[in-house]
Parts: C-alpha cells; structure tokens; sequence
C-alpha cells in the first residue's frame, strides 16, 4: 500500500480525514452549538461534487480513512449518493459516520449499503429529562430506536460517545457502559473540548477527567487494557468477559498530538489543520476558482501540511481558545 505523501514538519502522516458534510443539525447540544445558531448560506457550504472532489483528492495522496461528520451528517441532503461513491472506493480501509443518532431509524439500512462500515453515535444520558437538557431536544427515544435500527443493519462496529461533565452526568458512567456491553457496542467517553462560548456550564467546574471516568466505571466492571484501535485518538480497555471496548479520548489530560494522523475539512471547505487552532486553508474558493484542477488541489493539501502545528494547548478554566463551535468544525 501506498504511503502518504502527506507529510507534516514532525514527520507525522496524515492517512484519516474527518469531512464535514454540513453545520446544520436537529438537535442543539450544549457544548457543540448556541441555541440561536446562524448557519452558513447554503451557497457557501461544498456540494456533493466538490466534497467528493476533496475526498478523491485526499484519497489520491494517500488518506485511508474517512469520517463523515457534521452538524448531523443525516440531515444534508443526497448523502447516500456521496457516500456510495466514496464507499466504492477500494482505496479505503474505512468510511465511518459520526451521527446524533435521530435519523438512524429510516436510514440505518441505507448507509449499509452505501459502504459505511462503522457508526459513531453521540449519546450523552439514558434519562430522558437530562438527554433534553443536553440536546434541548426531547428525542432519546428517537436516538434509541435508531441505535437498535444500526445493529440490526449489521455494521461492522457501532461506537457510543458521551461527553462526560462533572456534576451533569458523570453519574451515568456506568449506566452507558452497562447500555454498551447489553448491546454488544462499544462505547468512547470524552473529556469536552474548549470550542466556542456556552451559557450552559462553566467549564472549569464541569470538566470530568478519562481517570475519574474510568475509576467509575471499574466501581462496577473490570477493566483488560486492549491494543484495540480505530485510528482515532481514543485508547482503549476491554469490558472483561464482553466484546464492548470501552476508550477515552483526553484532550486535557492526555494529550494525544503526538500521534495525530487526522486532519479536518469543514462543510464551508476550510481545511482545519488542528482542531485546537483557529488557523485552517480555504478549498472552497480553489475549487470553485479551478474546477476539475485536481493537480493544483494536491498541491495545495501539501503544501498546506507544511503549516500544521504540533499540538494543541487546550485548558480547563473558562478562557475559550478557539471560538467556532464543534458544529462549525465537523466532530
């Protein structure tokens, strides 16, 4: 196989990438988005064409894996098609999704035949009234029914994520692991990420590290360190006497730069070179200025590499690093 010829000044290669389909959603989660988002015109977001086009080009260079993120990927119109096109390239080892879940009901069976081959879906509490306040949408139901439509869909892995906040729901650490191992899934718990101003919490007094998480959890399971890997910065341990794998992604606590092989493009074409830095290219106004120049779009992926940076600073008190929301940048 290939390597990637997308290098970066520490030597890391870049073989993942995170394509953001769209910043719209149906659900308004606490730290992903304000209540009263303004989107982006709908003029200014990639068409299918142009995301195809930056996949194919990405692809080209040697990425191997591809998430498709948003906003809800769900909801962007004509998904099925994109996804069917990249799903047929044998390029790729991976094309996953990271989804709220709400749409999984009707369209489960649809990416599975597209060539997604793995699912992650946000799930923050299994008490409706709390899953409300997250969301401030009452649609837990809704979600669960579309991660039962998932595993009936036979993806390949279905992954869990939850946002773990002290104080808000680290008292169901172990509840949504219990949910994960009765369900055969895995399931990923975050520490939240400093991205845009939020009115809901104060950061510094929500902030929940991977080690109090984990520390729950082995209140109620035993913990097997695994080697398993899914090419994101999670690590992960295994749920003795259960498939489920249960990883941890510490932005704060454990910083993973280190290893980053990703980069992100967002649904407006800004290729984001750090998710911890505001700095990112704009594909957009190449394409739209070279349509169909696909050498001049490689070239333009490799030279930017050369700017991306060694790691994040994120911190803990209520400074906010960087101000577009996790929405805007693509999960």
């Amino acid at each position: 196989m290939q390597d990637s010829q997308l290098v970066d000044p520490f030597g890391r290669r870049i073989t993942y990438l995170r394509l953001s389909v769209t910043d719209r959603c149906d659900f308004r989660c606490t730290y992903c988005m304000s209540e009263d988002m303004v989107f982006a015109p709908r003029a200014q977001i990639l068409t299918l064409e142009e995301l195809y086009a930056v996949a194919d080009a990405f692809i080209g260079l040697g990425v191997r894996r591809i998430r498709v993120t948003g906003g809800e990927p769900l909801v962007r119109k004509g998904l099925p098609s994109l996804l069917a096109r990249l799903g047929a390239r044998e390029e790729l080892e991976d094309l996953a999704i990271t989804t709220n879940g709400s749409q999984l009901h009707s369209m489960a069976t649809t990416l599975r035949e597209a060539g997604v081959k793995r699912l992650n879906i946000s799930l923050d509490s299994l008490k409706p009234e709390r899953f409300a306040e997250f969301t401030r949408r009452d649609k837990l139901d809704q979600v669960l029914d579309g991660i039962e439509a998932a595993r009936q869909a036979g993806f390949k892995r279905i992954k869990i994520n939850s946002v773990i906040q002290k104080g808000r729901n680290d008292d169901e650490v172990a509840d949504l692991v219990a949910f994960a191992v009765a369900r055969g899934l895995d399931i990923s718990f975050i520490e939240e990420m400093p991205l845009g101003s939020v009115s809901s919490h104060q950061r510094e007094i929500t902030f929940c590290s991977s080690e109090e998480v984990r520390e729950r959890i082995e209140q109620r399971y035993q913990l097997v360190r695994s080697n398993h890997a899914t090419g994101g910065p999670s690590r992960y341990w295994q749920v003795a006497g259960s498939e489920t794998q249960v990883g941890f992604i510490s932005p704060h606590s454990n910083n993973f730069c280190g290893s980053c092989n990703r980069v992100r493009v967002t649904a407006e074409g800004k290729l984001v070179l750090c998710l911890g830095n505001e700095g990112a290219l704009d594909l957009k106004s190449l394409i739209r200025r070279y349509p169909g120049d696909s050498e001049r779009l490689r070239d333009a992926l490799m030279t930017a590499l050369q700017l991306k940076p060694e790691k994040h600073h994120f911190r803990t008190d209520e400074q906010v690093q960087v101000v577009r929301f996790m929405s805007m940048t693509g999960g």
